[in-house]
């Protein structure tokens, strides 16, 4: 049985394939997109992204499955990081 992916667009019309399950932040290496971590374990918030219009924190979850287009993924704009 194949493994499920789905197709990630990282903005600035980027779009890659990624394994469902897989770790965000290597999803994001994979497709070149450079997320900002800090503590590694979901409590600092640096690595907040947009996924879909839910703000997920991607040290700490995986690519879920979508239906019909895929993910539209939007990376935190805070200065501070």
């Amino acid at each position: 049985m194949a493994t499920p992916t789905v197709t990630i667009h990282w903005g600035d019309g980027l779009s890659r394939r990624a394994t469902v399950g897989q770790d965000w932040l290597q999803a994001a290496r994979e497709a070149g997109v450079t997320i900002p971590t800090g503590c590694l374990n979901g409590s600092c918030g640096a690595c907040e992204i947009d996924v879909n219009d839910a703000v997920i924190r991607a040290c700490i979850a995986t690519v879920p499955a979508a239906s019909g287009g895929g993910l539209v993924v939007q990376l935190a704009s805070d200065p501070a990081w």
